[in-house]
């Protein structure tokens, strides 16, 4: 019989999510599970509960949570052989949206239970992890005004969920009143690049913006090759510009938004810039190292997700 953890955060979402927590016990118990509960108490005893998990040899941890809390428990399961079950009941839930799958809310009180009966069989495929400065990450790194936005807005008392996307748009907006860019240095597989820029973002999945936008139309999840988007610009008006060629899908063909594709990537400045991770604040730095940990977390795959996957299941 195989055993999971189910992981949660009782902060997480617009809804409190902890009075699902034992129809998605119980779900996995009828497909076959032995299973357990963990309330996390921060992003860093997520982390510590998943990789507990993994020493212990518990085949899956099922995290239930925004994109935070998945990334957090995704940073414990690396290079394990516990597999990361998505359950989405944050926020945004952008790494849910990519993977196809209906988040937990008020008007979806069943979703919890419907993901958990979707995943209990679902096959396991190992997807690619970044590192920034010995922080994985899952989905994105960001540096700048996205990073600045993200340290204004994080943490979130639960009220304010219910406003986070103009609340973040107008953050981001009044942050580029006061931040004019930064100028790097960049070499991406060996290959110098030097400019000034409003916005940097790392990514390996194909949302961003909340799950408004499709940055990367084409990335893959286990390719090993990550994409470094580079915004040029200074003002609120570059800043206003860049949402919505983002947003109409025009920011693929712009001048003024190159995009580099990557295995190992470094970037300097010589003064300090702000690092976001999954959408969490992370640390101020002037060098941040990207390097990628190719196919290093296994993930229990729903069939709306095999699309941005390149290679054969691994169990």
């Amino acid at each position: 019989m195989r055993n999971a953890e189910i992981i949660y955060n009782p902060a997480a979402g617009r809804f409190p999510v902890v009075a699902a927590i034992p129809s998605a016990e119980r779900t996995l118990r009828a497909a076959g599970w032995e299973v357990a509960s963990l309330e996390t108490r921060s992003g860093g005893h997520a982390t510590e509960l998943a990789a507990s998990a993994a020493a212990r040899g518990i085949d899956a941890v099922f995290a239930v949570g925004g994109d935070g809390t998945i990334g957090q428990v995704a940073s414990g399961l690396v290079g394990t052989q516990t597999a990361l079950g998505i359950l989405p009941a944050g926020t945004a839930n952008v790494w849910g949206k990519e993977l196809g799958m209906q988040p937990y809310s008020w008007i979806a009180r069943n979703a919890l239970e419907a993901n958990v009966k979707l995943l209990a069989e679902s096959p396991i495929y190992a997807v690619d992890v970044g590192v920034c400065n010995q922080q994985p990450f899952l989905m994105w790194a960001g540096l700048g005004l996205d990073a600045l936005s993200v340290q204004k807005v994080e943490p979130r008392f639960r009220f304010e969920k219910f406003f986070a996307v103009p609340e973040y748009a107008a953050t981001t907006l009044l942050a580029s009143a006061r931040w004019h860019g930064i100028s790097l240095r960049i070499w991406a597989d060996g290959e110098e690049i030097e400019g000034h820029y409003i916005l940097a973002v790392i990514n390996n999945i194909r949302h961003y913006m909340g799950g408004l936008t499709n940055l990367s139309p084409d990335a893959m999840l286990d390719d090993g090759i990550f994409d470094l988007w580079l915004f040029s610009g200074k003002t609120p008006a570059d800043a206003l510009r860049f949402f919505f060629e983002m947003w109409s899908g025009r920011h693929i063909d712009s001048a003024h938004i190159r995009r580099v594709p990557f295995r190992e990537l470094r970037l300097e400045a010589e003064t300090e810039f702000a690092v976001q991770t999954d959408g969490e604040p992370r640390f101020d730095t002037k060098i941040a190292e990207i390097s990628i940990r190719k196919r290093a977390l296994r993930v229990l795959m729903p069939p709306h997700a095999l699309d941005a996957l390149s290679q054969e299941p691994v169990g």
